[in-house]
């Protein structure tokens, strides 16, 4: 008799046996893992409790199962049952602030030359402009860099699709004299760039209103580009890269001396990095748009998310393509929501090309349907949507007539993100187990709470609710960070920041 060709499923204690054989290699092991751990936590017999809850006077921030307090200075771990301290630093002087930091980890495909560098770093820019690389483990100092005596550096980013890590430093700006005597500075501010995995040194370029023009109001780098803003809100590309090999004058090495600091050595206090690109010809400009805000999102399949900047545009986001900013049908959307707070677009962080639309009423999952063999635009479609169940929504009339007879009339209409109606505060994608966790507040009498609906990432079905045990006061600021089997709400309460731990319970209901 033939055997069955039916690919059979396995459950988790099949998934185990072979585990423990070794009848798996690592990236099946992993996509089981996650397979198993998706199960259990879709499992509604399984609860997700409140295991730990901590107050701070400054910001918490939360990254890849760490949690920051006090600056930088006390850093907690969520991988177990309850958060736990992995290192608390030594105080610091006013002069050794931490300004910002960003987490490295290195990627995995990558095989580096020492095991600190192949282990997650923490990388802090301090106020006296050292840039220090911490083991995010242990806090460990593993290397320190001198950046510039010249130049006060402030603010740290990732170019995250090139590797590359930027350290921007304040605005150059005239004081009340200098403007009143007709003195312009023709520098706005220095970019210091490194390339990661390990960390070299590329160079500290000059943003000068000379070569950029003299709107230019601010520069990041993203996705091998250097976008530049302007005060007339129009948006330039250049090619980041194109800038680097053409206009690099010596090429540095941290740790080696350099004939620009008269043979000092590069990253050394107290010389630090000199400036190495010196632009001194106009830069192609690969892309220019205007947008409200200088507020421009590109994603893949190579389109670009904007708001015009006219007043018959406001509330309304435009999807074009990149290559001749073609309008992409059904590519202006808006919500028509009324709310305090404005509806959230961005391309979806699980890298497919969909776009999240999220306002208070509904979530849009939007595809970009194009054909790259032909001259005709793009298609927006939706995916699938997430919408308040409308029978939960009531409206409030405006006219209400009292126990005396007296018709009373509203002066205002109640807004969609109404506290006491139910309503979408934020999505967070869980990209390992292909989760939608969509923050959802109702303050209806009597029902009031916060829920986190898991929805799945492929169709938007709800596939389980969780309770939050916290109001949600929404005249503050929250953060959520789900992560596996944790849940992380940090909430603002008046002057100081609360961090509220859900974890997975591992026992049955």
């Amino acid at each position: 008799m033939a055997l069955s060709s039916r690919k059979r499923s396995l459950n988790a204690v099949d998934a185990l046996y072979r585990r423990s054989c070794g009848a798996a290699d690592c990236g099946a092991l992993s996509r089981n893992n996650m397979k198993l751990l998706r199960g259990l936590l879709l499992q509604e017999s399984r609860k997700f409790t409140k295991v730990w809850c901590k107050s701070s006077k400054s910001t918490i921030l939360c990254e890849a199962g760490h949690m920051y307090f006090e600056n930088y200075q006390n850093c907690y771990s969520c991988l177990h049952l309850e958060p736990s301290l992995l290192y608390k630093l030594p105080k610091r002087h006013k002069q050794e602030k931490f300004e910002d930091a960003l987490l490295c980890q290195t990627p995995l495909d990558k095989t580096l030359g020492t095991p600190s560098d192949q282990k997650p770093n923490l990388l802090v820019l301090t106020a006296n402009n050292w840039l220090y690389r911490l083991s995010a483990h242990t806090g460990k100092e593993l290397e320190r860099i001198y950046l510039s005596p010249n130049y006060k550096f402030r603010y740290l980013g990732w170019d995250v699709s090139q590797e590359v890590l930027f350290v921007k430093s304040v605005q150059t700006k005239e004081s009340v004299l200098e403007r009143q005597a007709g003195i312009t500075h023709n520098t706005l501010m220095h970019l210091a760039v490194f390339r990661a995995f390990p960390l070299e040194i590329v160079g500290i370029m000059e943003i000068s209103k000379k070569v950029f023009g003299s709107g230019v109001t601010d520069v990041v780098l993203s996705q091998g580009v250097l976008a530049v803003s302007y005060s007339n809100k129009r948006v330039k590309l250049y090619s980041s890269e194109h800038i680097f090999q053409r206009y690099t004058t010596e090429k540095l090495s941290l740790g080696k001396q350099s004939s620009l600091i008269g043979g000092k050595t590069v990253g050394e206090f107290p010389h630090g990095i000199p400036v190495n690109i010196h632009i001194t010809d106009s830069i192609p400009v690969i892309f220019e748009v205007s947008c409200s805000n200088n507020g421009i999102q590109i994603g893949y399949p190579w389109h670009f998310i904007h708001t015009p900047p006219h007043k018959k545009h406001n509330g309304t986001y435009h999807i074009c393509a990149l290559k001749d900013c073609t309008p992409a049908k059904n590519g202006i959307r808006n919500m028509k929501c009324c709310s305090l707070e404005t509806d959230v677009i961005m391309f979806h962080p699980d890298d497919t090309g969909r776009i999240i639309h999220v306002g208070p009423k509904s979530i849009e999952v939007l595809k970009i349907v194009s054909d790259l063999n032909s001259s005709a635009p793009s298609n927006i479609v939706e995916d699938f949507s997430i919408v308040i169940d409308p029978h939960r929504n009531r409206s409030i009339p405006r006219v209400t007539v009292t126990s005396s007879g007296r018709s009373v009339k509203r002066r205002y209409d109640q807004l969609d993100d109404d506290p006491d109606q139910e309503t979408f505060r934020m999505v967070e994608y869980e990209d390992e187990l292909d989760l939608l966790a969509v923050v959802v507040t109702n303050g209806e009498e009597g029902e009031g709470g916060t829920q986190v609906r898991l929805h799945d990432n492929q169709n938007g079905r709800l596939l389980r609710t969780i309770d939050l045990t916290e109001p949600w006061d929404e005249t503050y600021r929250h953060e959520l960070v789900f992560d596996k089997d944790t849940i992380i709400h940090i909430e603002q309460q008046k002057t100081n920041f609360v961090c509220h731990v859900y974890k997975l319970d591992t026992a049955l209901k």
